[in-house]
């Protein structure tokens, strides 16, 4: 996939740059459509009787229909755009799952959760938490998701692919599941929308969040979509702004889905952004992207499996596999790794990845994370491998 022309900071910046599942690089067609949007198209949406508020209204609109299509939804009125996914998790832990719930009732989640869906849940008080357990090779456990389940469950919630081990998650399997007791399931989609076609006609969710700022977009905005019928029956989660229908002293009624969850002035740009970035991804194709994460991480686990000493945590079958690799060097702290690949000029994430428990559960501190994108090449790879080869030497654990 040759598009590194397309992203200014790769072509101005000598940098392996592998950390994308924390943040991707943003193409200059997002860039330029932020700055057309501010240099002659800004004002504020739904408030102005004026031609520019208008104009950027129907473009503040048009995001959000470019993101529907980009995710197969049914309108463009399903699509809720939030500050980002944690916020999205928020919002459905507190309306959801806070309105709903009743001390007894239990959320099955699984122990690799980002902790934008493990503490949300945390906050509801006399709800009982229950953990899908993983397989010897990093997939879940679909039998012990089974086990969690049972009649006083009423949200399975859980990543579409994780951040740290890149495992993919089988929602059709997953729904099926929360089916036989009217579980409602969401799926945080934060790493997995980037990276795979998702229609969420098929997916199997009933409701799924995202952020922009993965997808080569810009961070401040992301994405609640979630069934109409859903969406009508959630009660707001914010107050103030064209969220209200109606306003009096004591009461309030509330705009239709979506306004009614976007209340305050919203990302306006930041959205404009995204819809460019949904068109950039659309023109490459969503299984292009895919073939391409499939590609790099298969050559990728080669050449770190020549690294003596190196250990890789993630699934084996590529089938249920990101571009998303973490992994551990000898007994050197990931800290220490990522500061001797960035003197070298490779950029990766080290440290617990906002998934605690999950180190917890694998019984390491922290991991070295290598993630990709779209414009990750086989030379970073290169530069990464030779980047760990280097580090054992100055650590003393070559072979």
């Amino acid at each position: 996939m040759d598009v590194r022309r397309d992203f200014p900071i790769l072509n101005s910046n000598d940098m392996a740059f592998l950390d994308s599942a924390a943040s991707s690089q943003k193409p200059e067609a997002v860039i330029a459509a932020m700055d057309t949007m501010l240099r002659s198209g800004y004002a504020n949406v739904h408030r102005g009787a004026y031609r520019l508020s208008a104009e950027a209204t129907d473009a503040y609109e048009a995001a959000r229909a470019k993101v529907a299509a980009f995710i197969g939804a049914s309108s463009p009125r399903e699509v809720i755009f939030t500050r980002g996914t944690t916020t999205a998790m928020n919002m459905l832990a507190a309306k959801w799952g806070g309105d709903r719930l009743v001390p007894g009732d239990n959320v099955v989640l699984s122990v690799m959760e980002h902790h934008a869906n493990l503490v949300p849940w945390q906050f509801l008080k006399g709800l009982e938490l229950r953990f899908a357990n993983l397989t010897d090779d990093y997939a879940l456990d679909m039998n012990s998701l089974r086990n969690q389940v049972d009649e006083r469950t009423r949200i399975i919630s859980i990543t579409g692919m994780s951040n740290v081990l890149g495992t993919i998650t089988p929602i059709d399997q997953i729904r099926a599941v929360a089916d036989t007791v009217g579980a409602t399931v969401i799926v945080d989609g934060a790493q997995l929308v980037p990276h795979l076609p998702v229609d969420v006609q098929t997916l199997g969710a009933d409701f799924l969040a995202f952020s922009a700022h993965k997808m080569l977009g810009p961070t401040g905005i992301g994405v609640l979509w979630g069934r109409m019928e859903l969406l009508d029956e959630m009660e707001p989660f914010e107050g103030g702004g064209e969220m209200i229908d109606e306003v009096g002293l004591f009461a309030s009624t509330w705009a239709p889905v979506p306004h009614k969850f976007e209340a305050g002035t919203p990302p306006i740009v930041e959205a404009i952004g995204l819809g460019a970035a949904v068109d950039y991804l659309t023109d490459l194709g969503m299984d292009a992207v895919r073939k391409h994460d499939t590609e790099l991480t298969i050559y990728a686990l080669e050449q770190l499996a020549t690294v003596p000493h190196v250990t890789v945590y993630g699934p084996t079958d590529l089938n249920i596999r990101g571009g998303t690799i973490s992994f551990t060097l000898g007994d050197i702290h990931p800290h220490d790794l990522s500061t001797i690949l960035d003197e070298n000029g490779v950029a990766v994430r080290a440290g617990h990845h906002c998934a605690r428990p999950l180190m917890d559960h694998l019984g390491i501190p922290a991991t070295a994370r290598a993630s990709f994108s779209v414009y990750s090449s086989i030379d970073e790879v290169d530069r990464l491998v030779a980047g760990l080869e280097l580090a054992a030497k100055l650590f003393g654990i070559a072979s």
